[in-house]
């Protein structure tokens, strides 16, 4: 896996979000042959609510290991989709990523969740890079594109990958005690923890 699109998943599931990365979207060709049109980096659903990073045992001494960074701009009874495009340098979109085919093939995978014309929630994202739509029980499904990479400050559809570094450091003093006993599977995670560990500060002056 890429080490930008895992640092961008550890992120987002760190945050509560369900996650899927670096899958390929197929089409046909004139000549009616498939072919990969691109790949879609990352796929993230968040659902409302509380996302806790453990629990600790009930009563006075309860720890808040509540979890939610504030450059994902969650909303009251959202469901957040975000289709994700990762990159080393500039945060910016290939332009295959708002194509129909694309769209669909991300988005087919949660229709489940829309109550309303997938169609048009294509159609929207792939014009504005953001579209809310009424969620099957209640609620809103915001699907938006995001960014990753360099940029300056986080906003709807860009989130800076030096920003997540940062967000990672603290994350992981907030969470020391909780994370001395965790095994993490991803190479970025591990790292990440390492580098907290020996004593190096992430976050620039």
């Amino acid at each position: 896996m890429d080490i930008a699109v895992d640092l961008v998943e550890v992120f987002l599931r760190v945050n509560g979000y369900l996650t899927l990365s670096e899958w390929q979207v197929q089409t046909l060709s004139e000549r009616g042959q498939w072919e990969t049109l691109t790949d879609i980096d990352i796929l993230g659903v968040r659902f409302p609510g509380e996302i806790v990073a453990g629990f600790g045992r009930p009563g006075p001494e309860a720890v808040d290991l509540s979890v939610l960074d504030p450059s994902l701009l969650i909303e009251p009874n959202l469901v957040d989709v975000i289709i994700g495009e990762v990159k080393e340098g500039e945060a910016m979109f290939n332009p295959s990523i708002g194509h129909e085919e694309t769209l669909k093939t991300a988005l087919q995978r949660l229709a489940w969740l829309y109550d309303g014309e997938m169609a048009l929630v294509c159609a929207d994202v792939a014009r504005t890079g953001v579209n809310y739509t009424p969620a099957r029980g209640g609620g809103q499904v915001r699907t938006r594109l995001v960014a990753f990479g360099q940029a300056t400050a986080p906003s709807l559809n860009v989130i800076p990958i030096g920003y997540i570094l940062e967000r990672s450091q603290v994350f992981l003093e907030r969470f020391e005690d909780l994370m001395r006993s965790a095994k993490v599977s991803s190479p970025v995670a591990a790292t990440l923890k390492l580098i907290h560990k020996s004593g190096f500060d992430l976050r620039k002056e």
